[in-house]
């Protein structure tokens, strides 16, 4: 080797692959990132216009749930099938797809003047997200692999965490000054220029194509026992754990789920390789995913409904209200969750913000009957907030440790759909116990009152509490 050749070699990284520009891949980074914070915003975005979107569209309570469900369902029964096609049909192409069918999607949902065609462009924009979604993580981990994948994930996770956070704030100012519709409208642009850039600074990263079969069974099974057990939840606060719709969505999302595990330990190349759970840090990990996500659902939709229902904060001011959450959240996870996961590692990095978003929800916890946000609420949130960015990130780490690169999608898959099936368990679990808890006459989101609140936070806390318990049975490997 020459010595001009020698010193590239040294000034060269093993984490970067060869042939890609060092300004490419932060280029590819900004992208990556920004098409997560869009999935993430669009999961809170439409909360804070549901009573504009009720009022304007007159729809009932069923309809109304319709609306943000539609979405949830879509995204997180097709997570799994989207991170396999990633692998088999191309990453850059799965997201230049889900670039495509999002912004379809916002454009019908926004333009809607009935009830079926705003449900219709949610379950559109569901597609396209889980498409986005998961072919993002997958190109990120495959970009960024060794040491450098630390600081990619904490980008990551703060535009996850501001997505998440920011949504209802500009839920609430677009629906506060423009109208509902460009809650849905505001994402539009992004999502048609990310499409296009994708196709300039993403590599090309061929599929498996025809060398690899698709689980065609598999993938329906598991899509369609994701969806039933999604519905089963959802439909737990208003019609009760003995309903005949929650009763009969279970039952068929096991049956569905058994039937998928037997699929998957016959077939020639499964759609998720059983094997891969003999992995204790997967199987762990996916748990803490799981459970960890029931923990997060309920912060900002339930903290945008209580500023409303509870402290009758106008729409933008309930938006503006949470903006503390998105700054602090975004702040976090670039310059904390880095130094914490380089000194602790992702398992106790994981643990500790756990705790700390169970500290947040005890705050909130109080509501007492004349709360003032910035005694009451404000902290709490803050809380929560640090909370959620050290163990958002970090648990998808933990997944990401456990499989090899080539299964680039499969891990992106297996961590969005776990954290997403426990966002929906855990936000109808929750919203359950505060109707359970307020004593309220009508069993329904809108009925809310500040004791059911406070009992919805405080089982929060303990599933907080419970998962970084878990957490700290995961095995650290040597790093």
């Amino acid at each position: 080797m020459s010595t001009a050749s020698a010193r590239v070699a040294v000034r060269r990284p093993q984490d970067v692959p060869e042939g890609t520009p060092r300004t490419r891949r932060r280029a590819a980074l900004a992208l990556l990132v920004s098409a997560q914070f869009v999935v993430m915003l669009d999961t809170s975005v439409v909360n804070v216009a549901l009573p504009s979107v009720q009022r304007d569209l007159g729809l009932g309570p069923a309809g109304l749930a319709w609306v943000v469900n539609a979405y949830v369902l879509a995204f997180g029964g097709l997570l799994l099938l989207a991170g396999r096609a990633a692998d088999v049909l191309g990453r850059r192409r799965m997201f230049v797809v889900g670039s495509a069918v999002f912004t379809v999607g916002s454009l019908l949902a926004g333009s809607s003047a009935t009830e079926v065609g705003l449900v219709a462009g949610r379950i559109v924009q569901g597609v396209g997200a889980a498409s986005l979604s998961t072919a993002a993580m997958s190109l990120l981990l495959v970009m960024f692999p060794g040491p450098a994948r630390a600081g990619a994930m904490s980008a990551w996770g703060a535009a996850s965490t501001l997505g998440g956070a920011s949504g209802v704030v500009v839920g609430g100012v677009l629906t506060g000054t423009h109208g509902w519709p460009w809650a849905f409208f505001v994402t539009v642009p992004v999502t048609a220029f990310a499409g296009l850039l994708a196709l300039r600074v993403l590599d090309p990263s061929p599929g498996a194509g025809a060398a690899r079969r698709f689980d065609g069974l598999g993938a329906a099974l598991v899509t369609g026992g994701v969806l039933a057990l999604s519905h089963a939840a959802l439909s737990l606060p208003q019609h009760g754990l003995t309903s005949p719709s929650v009763l009969a969505g279970t039952v068929l999302a096991v049956v569905l789920l058994v039937a998928f595990a037997l699929v998957e330990s016959i077939v020639p190349d499964p759609l998720v390789p059983l094997s891969v759970f003999r992995s204790r840090a997967l199987t762990a990990g996916v748990l803490t995913a799981v459970l960890g996500g029931a923990a997060r659902a309920s912060t900002f939709v339930l903290v945008a409904l209580y500023l409303q229902q509870v402290m009758h904060l106008a729409p933008q001011t309930a938006g503006l209200a949470m903006l503390p959450t998105s700054v602090t959240g975004f702040a976090a996870s670039l310059v904390l969750l880095p130094r914490v996961l380089r000194a602790l590692g992702p398992e106790r990095t994981m643990t500790g913000g756990l705790v700390v978003l169970a500290l947040g929800h005890l705050w909130l916890a109080r509501t007492p009957a004349a709360a003032l946000y910035l005694l009451d609420v404000l902290p709490g949130l803050l809380l929560v907030a640090v909370g959620v960015a050290l163990s958002f990130t970090p648990t998808t780490m933990v997944v990401a440790a456990a499989l090899p690169a080539a299964r680039a999608g499969l891990t992106s898959g297996l961590a969005s759909s776990s954290t997403q099936v426990g966002s929906c368990l855990g936000l109808a679990t929750l919203t359950a116990v505060a109707i359970a808890a307020g004593g309220a006459p009508d069993p329904a989101p809108s009925s809310l009152t500040g004791e059911g609140f406070a009992a919805a936070f405080r089982a929060a806390a303990a599933v907080a509490l419970t998962t970084g318990l878990l957490a700290c049975t995961l095995p650290r490997p040597r790093r």
